[in-house]
């Protein structure tokens, strides 16, 4: 989305409207370019309420390669870190989420599955459902 998309618009109204939630598969590459060009923002320029969203979206999809890209997310700031929920980075579940953490070389993929660990083990986790979270979302942005 451009930021002539949003003129006039609340930035995250503008994204629940054009890419829904849950989102639309089709919409994933540019909520993803959307995600990216808000990182690629200054820290005192990025929206993180939309960067949430976005993830929210992306979550929404089921689909585990986005983990990487939303914990890139949540690791851009400090903000962004407190308002990206952990759970948001499992929309294709726990165990799965865990499983291709841990199988990727990635550094920041091995950071990602050291703090999920982590959080499960503080009970983050406990009673967490990809489809009650969803429904959790859809109420809070709805």
């Amino acid at each position: 989305m451009t930021d002539e998309e949003f003129e006039g618009e609340d930035k995250e109204e503008a994204a629940l409207a054009r890419f829904g939630l849950p989102a639309r598969l089709s919409d994933r590459p540019e909520i993803i370019r959307t995600l990216e060009e808000e990182m690629r923002l200054d820290n005192d320029l990025c929206n993180e309420s939309l960067m949430r969203l976005l993830c929210v979206q992306l979550f929404s999809l089921g689909m585990v390669e986005d983990s990487l890209r939303i914990w890139q997310a949540k690791s851009h700031n400090f903000d962004a870190f407190c308002g990206i929920d952990v759970q948001i980075l499992c929309g294709a579940g726990l165990e799965q989420t865990k499983g291709f953490l841990s199988g990727s070389s990635d550094e920041e993929a091995t950071k990602a599955f050291e703090y999920l660990r982590e959080a499960e083990a503080a009970g983050d986790f406990n009673g967490f459902d990809v489809r009650g979270a969803l429904e959790e979302h859809r109420s809070y942005y709805i």
